[in-house]
């Protein structure tokens, strides 16, 4: 990881467009700005917490431990989310999570100490983070639910459908998110062997297609029906 010296536009960020423009220079002040590589770590499950991040430029993967030898995906983070924020507020201060570059990734790094003074002066950040939190609990919750009931096909075919509200389509028709194989089976909770079978009868059935790392929805009420089999809404 290496300093951007061109730093962000103090526009884009969660922190940005909620503080007042009489905190602006003071963010100026206190903001740090990094250029992460593709597949570069951000910070590791386990690092102590000095801050919190915001992406300024790229998308990223949050994941953490899930068993010997895997990981889970918790969430994929874009332009303008916050990363680093579960580690606020535990008593062992400590990141939960690890956050890696899917492509190239620039951040914008606040120390926690200036961070919490920000929530103290801005009400509307205090506010929209207090939201932000009830959604990332909910979305959690709703995971966990997944994992336990559906199956890994409707787990896919919800995934999917996920990923297209929150990314949408790029020009060649595919979800605007190159992802592997293997990402997306640490994102429903499956191995690979499983994932690409799921995959393949999908394409099979017409739903979606595939070229490498990129998919694309080709019938999207299919996947909606999909997603519902099981008698759980999405």
């Amino acid at each position: 990881m290496k300093k951007d010296k061109q730093g962000c536009d103090l526009k884009t960020c969660l922190l940005c467009r909620l503080s007042l423009k009489e905190w602006t220079p003071a963010i100026k002040e206190h903001r740090r700005n990094f250029i992460l590589n593709k597949g570069q770590t951000l910070f590791n499950e386990g690092d102590k917490v000095t801050g919190i991040y915001f992406i300024y430029e790229g998308r990223m993967k949050v994941h953490k431990h899930w068993g010997p030898e895997k990981e889970l995906i918790v969430r994929f983070a874009r332009q303008g989310d916050i990363v680093g924020h579960r580690g606020v507020g535990g008593n062992d201060q400590v990141y939960p999570v690890s956050a890696t570059a899917l492509e190239p990734v620039k951040v914008c790094f606040i120390e926690m100490e200036f961070f919490q003074s920000s929530l103290k002066v801005n009400q509307s950040l205090l506010y929209e983070l207090m939201l932000f939190y009830a959604q990332e609990l909910q979305e959690s919750e709703k995971n966990m639910r997944n994992l336990a009931h559906m199956s890994v096909k409707e787990r896919i075919a919800c995934a999917l459908l996920f990923l297209k509200d929150k990314f949408g389509f790029n020009k060649e028709g595919f979800i605007d998110l190159s992802l592997s194989k293997q990402d997306l089976a640490s994102y429903t909770g499956t191995t690979y062997e499983t994932a690409f079978r799921m995959l393949n009868e999908l394409i099979e059935a017409r739903m979606i297609a595939v070229s490498g790392k990129n998919i694309a929805i080709l019938h999207e009420a299919k996947l909606q029906q999909l997603c519902r089999q099981s008698g759980i809404t999405p």
